[in-house]
């Protein structure tokens, strides 16, 4: 099933600009499901783009909850936000937060190749602190380095609203 998104005014399709939200956020919530229970976890991330594949690297401690999760079910969502800044308006209806976001899903593996670990650390160390750091096979072999291949996703924007002179958004003018 494809992202909709209900607020199509706010999709952003612009590669460059989609890019610009991958860079800026920090956080990507990862959302697994093991059997009928959900558990989201925030993670930092590195990513490509391959041609217009959205690949996300993550990293962690070599056990856990979500490795049991994930390999049970290797299909999970995600989510990043960032820019999120509270407005406020001259009634209750008009507050709001502007936001850039990046929600998808696809599946997930954990990497074991060392020279792909290796790859993926450096990227997700660039992205998070803008340094580029040299990782050999014993730094590699003290964290578990998992990808997420994208299969769909969808960008988002909402900048400031238009002042609305008391009225809510959509609001009629009744008198």
């Amino acid at each position: 099933m494809k992202i909709q998104l209900l607020k199509r005014e706010r999709e952003v399709t612009d590669r460059g600009a989609i890019i610009k939200i991958l860079d800026k956020c920090q956080i990507l919530n990862l959302g697994l499901c093991d059997e009928d229970q959900p558990y989201v976890v925030p993670l930092n991330y590195g990513y490509v783009m391959e041609d217009d594949h959205l690949v996300l690297y993550l990293h962690g401690a070599k056990e856990g909850y979500k490795y049991e999760v994930m390999k049970k079910n290797p299909k999970v969502s995600f989510s990043m936000v960032c820019d999120a800044q509270l407005f406020e308006g001259k009634v209750a209806c008009q507050y709001g937060m502007t936001y850039s976001s990046i929600m998808g899903k696809g599946t997930i593996k954990i990497i074991d190749d060392v020279d792909e670990k290796i790859k993926a650390l450096t990227i997700l160390m660039k992205i998070q602190t803008g340094k580029d750091f040299t990782f050999n096979e014993r730094l590699v072999s003290i964290v578990n380095v998992m990808r997420l291949d994208v299969t769909d996703f969808t960008a988002k924007h909402r900048p400031l609203p238009p002042v609305l002179d008391g009225k809510c958004e959509g609001e009629k003018h009744v008198k």
